[in-house]
């Protein structure tokens, strides 16, 4: 939603800070096209005295990820996780030769759980393999499996600090760490002295929203901003306060 986006860009002014606002291939096929949000996005962004990163997050089609670029993208990501380890390579060596040098390009190895709801933590990735991966793909980003899930709504998620450390020795790229929604602050902080470099987070902040418009939507009938602009307002909050936590 715009409301998001705003809210994100808001706490970046009032942290500081720069942001990554990212655009999942979900929200893509929900409004059926990449290019009207793609599009408001970069110009929202375009506002911003922080530094902003628009990124397509999760793409397993590779024309969306040439899409996201042909628009302005600046940061791709595609997924191949769930292809064998040669399709993988294959492919996102492929798209990453395809795709402009200043776009920055993300990949998956091993496979974060969660995704449709399943909270499994998936397959490690391995440090041997992610070697081979990143010299035979030149990705810029490593998205690794560390024992965090996707949507959950509880911070129950128990990393592997050991392969974190283990990884980032091993690779010369940054690593991501997606599914953070379910780690615990304490952890998060201790992911990244670990060596984790991007920390995605979505169902945290999608919770935090919706709690808002439940709280006020049924005592506002009639026009939707009056729920909005609070529920928005407290997603900055919140984005401010866990930018202090993870410092």
């Amino acid at each position: 939603m715009l409301e998001h986006a705003e809210a994100y860009l808001a706490a970046a002014e009032q942290m500081g800070a720069g942001l990554v606002l990212q655009l999942s291939e979900n929200t893509v096929r929900y409004h059926g096209s990449i290019r009207p949000l793609g599009k408001a996005l970069l110009e929202i962004a375009q506002g911003c005295s922080m530094p902003m990163a628009i990124h397509l997050d999760h793409a397993t089609d590779p024309e969306l990820v040439r899409e996201a670029a042909d628009i302005g993208f600046t940061s791709v990501m595609f997924d191949g996780s769930k292809l064998d380890y040669g399709q993988n390579v294959e492919t996102t060596a492929r798209l990453v030769a395809e795709v402009p040098n200043e776009i920055w390009f993300e990949a998956e190895l091993g496979e974060v759980g969660g995704k449709n709801g399943v909270h499994a933590p998936g397959v490690r990735t391995r440090p041997d393999e992610a070697v081979a991966f990143v010299a035979a793909t030149n990705v810029d980003g490593l998205a690794v499996a560390v024992g965090s899930s996707h949507a959950m709504l509880e911070k129950s998620s128990v990393l592997d600090f050991e392969l974190i450390k283990e990884l980032a020795s091993a690779v010369d790229v940054p690593l991501v760490l997606h599914g953070s929604s379910g780690v615990s602050h304490p952890d998060l902080k201790t992911a990244i002295k670990s060596g984790i470099k991007k920390v995605n987070i979505a169902t945290e902040l999608n919770a935090v929203f919706n709690a808002e418009v439940a709280r006020l939507a049924p005592q506002t009938p009639g026009d939707p901003r009056k729920f909005l602009i609070p529920a928005r307002e407290s997603l900055r909050e919140h984005l401010v306060g866990l930018h202090k936590s993870l410092l």
